[in-house]
């Protein structure tokens, strides 16, 4: 079984594919080799929020008075750059391996706030797009995370005028996979009320998903 304290998103989500499948606790916790309370906990998460993502925590209380806080803001008023040989002999007592400045509101890129680093790799956007037969739909940036009520509003404001852009019959069919948000009750209820036909999704069945080979060619294109 799986120890980790912190199990994956992508884990998370095939909990709840297999969940929607049709299998319990404890055949999910013997296909995926996870802790039956972790499952639970996964799916019970999911029937209450929506999302199985990590949901804001409160985080932990102040360990110092403010004194001494008082004190530690005037000493980096003066040097908010200290360096490392200087800062090294009181890491033990802080319990701190880091490099922090301490600055006021809206001074972040003054010079003398800027730790000079070295940057490697480019930034990721998370994008919806779609595409038929007679050509690609419309493309949106998705802002935050995903979930049904997300998706219902991208199906409303994109799908439906690609539609129309495309000129597709009236025989056409929705084809999406069994992520969670496609298939969760809202989503459902939203597509059988606004009479959308989809495509039966085989569990586990990658070769279906056309769109990930149009995603390559646009990742190519880009990092061309």
């Amino acid at each position: 079984m799986l120890q980790a304290r912190e199990i994956q998103e992508q884990m998370r989500y095939k909990v709840i594919e297999i969940y929607q499948s049709g299998k319990g606790y404890k055949g999910i916790s013997k296909a995926l080799g996870l802790q039956q309370t972790t499952v639970r906990a996964i799916i019970h998460k999911w029937q209450k929020h929506g999302t199985v993502v990590n949901l804001p925590r409160s985080g932990w209380p102040t360990k110092i008075t403010q004194e001494r806080s008082n004190n530690s803001s005037k000493r980096s008023q003066k040097t908010p750059q200290q360096h490392p040989k200087n800062c090294r002999p009181h890491l033990p007592q802080l319990r701190c391996m880091s490099h922090y400045i301490w600055r006021k509101s809206n001074t972040a890129f003054q010079k003398r706030n800027i730790i000079p680093t070295v940057k490697y790799g480019v930034g990721s956007v998370i994008v919806w797009g779609c595409f038929a037969a007679s050509g690609p739909g419309r493309l949106t940036v998705v802002n935050g995370t995903m979930n049904s009520a997300v998706y219902q509003k991208i199906l409303k404001e994109n799908f439906r005028p690609s539609v129309r852009d495309l000129k597709l019959k009236r025989t056409w069919v929705l084809q999406q996979d069994n992520d969670p948000k496609h298939t969760s009750k809202s989503t459902s209820e939203w597509l059988k009320k606004n009479k959308m036909k989809t495509l039966e999704w085989p569990s586990q069945s990658p070769d279906l998903n056309l769109i990930e080979m149009l995603w390559n060619d646009l990742k190519k294109a880009v990092h061309a």
